[in-house]
């Protein structure tokens, strides 16, 4: 099975076709189309292509499936003996992507 690693929203993502891939919110609706052009590597059955830092003729497609947030993050500071304590939450927003084909140029 091919399989690439994409680079989007400071990672990277080890990617085969059918995967549904949590990353960093991407601007567009449910439904839409998106590509991955950072292919830093590209591997099928027999043979590996390694990005110099990426590879131009390899792109992945996929389909949104789902905009949200994820679950909440506690962020707690706390020194001490010194009475200081902070607590704050977070909730990160993602795009759920649904890969599609790679395709090789």
């Amino acid at each position: 099975m091919a399989y690439a690693i994409v680079a989007t929203g400071g990672k990277q993502y080890k990617v085969q076709e059918g995967d549904v891939l949590k990353v960093e919110k991407l601007s567009g609706n449910v439904g839409e189309q998106v590509t991955f052009d950072k292919v830093l590597m590209f591997a099928d059955g027999e043979q590996v292509i390694i990005g110099q830092p990426t590879l131009d003729q390899v792109s992945v497609s996929g389909q949104i499936v789902d905009q949200g947030k994820n679950r909440k993050v506690i962020v707690f500071k706390y020194k001490r003996r010194k009475r200081y304590r902070r607590k704050q939450g977070h909730r990160q927003m993602f795009t759920a992507v649904k890969i599609g084909p790679i395709h090789m140029a």
